[in-house]
This record gives C-alpha cells, sequence and structure tokens, in this order.
C-alpha cells in the first residue's frame, strides 16, 4: 500500500480516533454502556440528513421494481452482511421470491460467517458475482461500505453503470470515492466511532437504518403494505396465519373466524381475502379486481 493511500485511509471519519472514547478502557462499566449509547444518538440524526437522497433512491427502485428488476446489495464484511440480512427478511415479511431480493457478499456465502482474506479488494469478483446473477437494466444495485472506497464495492457500481441498472452508493464517509461511481450516494457521516475503526458499531448502525428505510418505502410504493399493515406476509408457521387472520379481521370490521374463513378461501393470500371480504366478491373476482390495480388494496377498494 501506498503511503498516500495510507495517509487517505486515516483521514476518512470512519477511522478518526474519538476524543471522547480516549478513556475507554478506563471506565466502569455503567459508564462505558452510556457513553457508547450517547455515540448511538447520533445514528439517527446523520440518517435523518440524507431523507431527501434516499426518498429519491426509493422513487427511483420503485419504478424498477414495480417492472420486474430485482433489488440487489453489495458489500464486504459487516457492510455485505448487513445487505444480506436486509434482503433475506424481505421475502417472509413481504412474500417476495428469493431471487427478487439478492444480497452478495465479497467471498461468497463463507465469508458471513468468517472473513476471506482479499476478497474486498477484488473489483473483478463484484463484477464476476453480478454477471452470475445475470444483471439487467431493469435491477437497482446498492453498493455498502462504510469506507467508501472498498473495491469490490466500487466494482459492483461500475458494472451496474455498464449494465444500466441502477446503482447507488451507501457510505458513511463525506467526499467518497464511491460517489464518483454511483448514481445516488447516500453518506449518513456518524463520525468517528468508539472504538476506533469499529465500523460495526455506528456506521452499522447508519447502514441498516438506510436499508430499511429503503427496502420498506420500495415495499410500500409497490403495494406490499395496507395502511401500515404488511399484507404480503406469508403465512408458514402457526404465529403468522394468526398475524394474517388479524390483518383481515382489523382491515374488514368481520369477525376472526369469518376472517380465518376468508383466508382459506383466498388460497393463503391476506391482500385477496381483504378484497373478497370488503367488495363482497370471489376468489376470482378478486383477484382480477388486484391485477388490474397493480396488486395494490387501496387501489382496488376504491
Amino acid at each position: 500500500m501506498r503511503n498516500g493511500d495510507l495517509m487517505k485511509i486515516n483521514e476518512l471519519e470512519t477511522e478518526l480516533r474519538n476524543p471522547r472514547t480516549m478513556e475507554l478502557d478506563n471506565l466502569p462499566v455503567l459508564e462505558m454502556v452510556k457513553l457508547i449509547n450517547a455515540e448511538n444518538q447520533k445514528v439517527a440524526e446523520a440518517v435523518k440528513s440524507q431523507d431527501q437522497v434516499i426518498a429519491q433512491v426509493v422513487e427511483e427502485i420503485s419504478k424498477k421494481f414495480n417492472m420486474g428488476g430485482r433489488l440487489i446489495y453489495c458489500g464486504a464484511g459487516t457492510s455485505g452482511r448487513l445487505g444480506i440480512l436486509d434482503a433475506v427478511e424481505l421475502v417472509p415479511t413481504y412474500g417476495l421470491k428469493p431471487d427478487q431480493a439478492i444480497g452478495l457478499i465479497a467471498g461468497g456465502a463463507q465469508a458471513v460467517y468468517k472473513a476471506v482474506e482479499g476478497a474486498e479488494d477484488s473489483i473483478e469478483l463484484a463484477r464476476q458475482d453480478l454477471k452470475r446473477i445475470n444483471l439487467n437494466s431493469y435491477d437497482s444495485v446498492i453498493a455498502i461500505a462504510a469506507s467508501g472506497r472498498t473495491p469490490y464495492a466500487i466494482g459492483a457500481l461500475d458494472y451496474a453503470n455498464e449494465i444500466g441498472a441502477l446503482s447507488v452508493a451507501l457510505v458513511c464517509v463525506s467526499h467518497s470515492e464511491m460517489e464518483a461511481h454511483a448514481k445516488y450516494t447516500i453518506a449518513p457521516v456518524v463520525g468517528p466511532e468508539v472504538v476506533t475503526g469499529s465500523t460495526r458499531m455506528k456506521a452499522g448502525s447508519a447502514q441498516k437504518m438506510v436499508l430499511n428505510t429503503i427496502s420498506t418505502g420500495v415495499m410500500v410504493k409497490n403495494g406490499k403494505v395496507y395502511q401500515n399493515l404488511m399484507i404480503n406476509v406469508l403465512p408458514t408457521n402457526e404465529k403468522l396465519v394468526e398475524r394474517a387472520v388479524r390483518i383481515i379481521a382489523e382491515t374488514t370490521g368481520c369477525s376472526d373466524e369469518e376472517a380465518r374463513k376468508k383466508l382459506k378461501e383466498a388460497k393463503q393470500s391476506v391482500p385477496i381475502a381483504i378484497v373478497m371480504q370488503k367488495k363482497e366478491l370471489n376468489y376470482e373476482d378478486a383477484q382480477k379486481l388486484l391485477v388490474k390495480n397493480d396488486n395494490k388494496v387501496i387501489e382496488a377498494l376504491r
């Protein structure tokens, strides 16, 4: 590594020493906990500063997603794991197919549990991973790297641009290298970590908040939510079946017994059950009405 590169790393906000935590190892446990929590308070404000660009990203991803595009997260280490977490949780929460939200991490699946040395330094590896899933122009790529300079994340952005996919950088430093490679850059700058360079802390929390906001916004815009209820939840276990029944009952005013009956008639589809009950339609007609209204319950009920 060149001296210039080392200096550049040392100047990143995520790598600076935090003057407020210099005595961390000399504090009573309660004081240490209070100090960590005090630093965590800065995360929400940093994310709030990015509201406008996050909203733009939600709008753009929603358009592509509604046309059949996928939401793809790319990152290394903690950043990659956070992307995988968001992708995986969208499937049961919103009834997505597993290939509609994909998390890629430098080094492959094994890197989720154990660091793969050198993987994050490869631009080509990101290109290979995206080629393997047949990235196309309808897709959206969110490249995640707290430092804003990880080669794997930069490679993902560059390939997304080549293909015509939407390229979004999620970083935690200002004026990042990745900014020059992305159509949109989201940069919640949380400042120096409690433990110097430990970006799984404030930076990781900020990244997770941003990813939650983006994916939730996209799901709402694409009819996966009615009012504030996750109507596309897959009732794959007893808890989720009861949640589905409760959603139908709450939104239609019917009894739990009737809601359970409607869920069965709707072939376990909560949106169809709601439309059936509210519009007094059979399964086929309720399904057609939803399709006609882009599968948005609020539009179908109008």
